[in-house]
Parts: C-alpha cells; sequence; structure tokens
C-alpha cells in the first residue's frame, strides 16, 4: 500500500474540517484557507482524506457536498459513517449528529450496506 505524505495542505485541511463544528464545503475551505492551496490541489487533498477514511462526505439537498471530520467509531473501532446530518434551512449549516439512532423497518430480501439520513429545519443558532 502506497504511503500518503503530510503536506502543508493536507495538515490545514483536515485541522480545518477536525476544528470546525459543521460540515464545509470546498468553496468554504478555499475561502477559509485562503492561499495555502489552490482549488484543486483542495480537491485531490479531500478525496484522500475520503479515501483514508480522515473525513465523510455529505451531500446536501441541494446537491453540494460538504466534508465532516470522522471522529466517531464503534465498538470494533472501526469507522461508522452511519449516522443523521441535519441540514438548517436558513444558515444551509450541516452537522453532524452522533448521539441519535435512526429506526426503520425493510424486508429481510434487503442486505444494507450505507445509510444517508438528512434532517432538515432550522438549527439552535437559528431557531
Amino acid at each position: 500500500m502506497k504511503t500518503t505524505r503530510k503536506t502543508a495542505a493536507k495538515t490545514a485541511i483536515l485541522e480545518l474540517i477536525t476544528n470546525s463544528e459543521v460540515a464545509l464545503s470546498h468553496i468554504e475551505i478555499q475561502n477559509l484557507l485562503g492561499s495555502i492551496c489552490d482549488r484543486v490541489t483542495i480537491y485531490r487533498v479531500l478525496d484522500r482524506l475520503v479515501y483514508e477514511d480522515s473525513i465523510h462526505k455529505i451531500a446536501t439537498l441541494d446537491g453540494t457536498i460538504k466534508y465532516a471530520s470522522c471522529n466517531h467509531q464503534n465498538e470494533n473501532h472501526t469507522h461508522s459513517h452511519q449516522h443523521i446530518h441535519f441540514n438548517c434551512e436558513k444558515c444551509l449549516s450541516v452537522t453532524c449528529l452522533e448521539n441519535v439512532e435512526p429506526i426503520f423497518k425493510i424486508s429481510e430480501k434487503y442486505k444494507v450496506k450505507e445509510m444517508n439520513f438528512t434532517l432538515t429545519g432550522l438549527c439552535p443558532n437559528c431557531n
């Protein structure tokens, strides 16, 4: 397996996403980074961080892709991206809700590999 380099851009982007309370889009990351790196480098770093399971992608209702830190683990100490996302209609922030468990019923004929739950409404700051 190829080892990945720890570049200044990768370190800055991961730190930015890790320290953010909400998921960030590519353009938000680019604006917050300033001139550290160009937009193509940001795309490449984001793809690499997703591949490494350091961050995960969230598709918003308007089709924007946002990125959030992977700081949650299940009892097997492996990453689990099966949690709920909250999309605020007013400020457009997207937040990972780690302590909420969705409940659903599905026929045993189906094998679920991944879930994507998004709740929409007003976040605590906008409510």
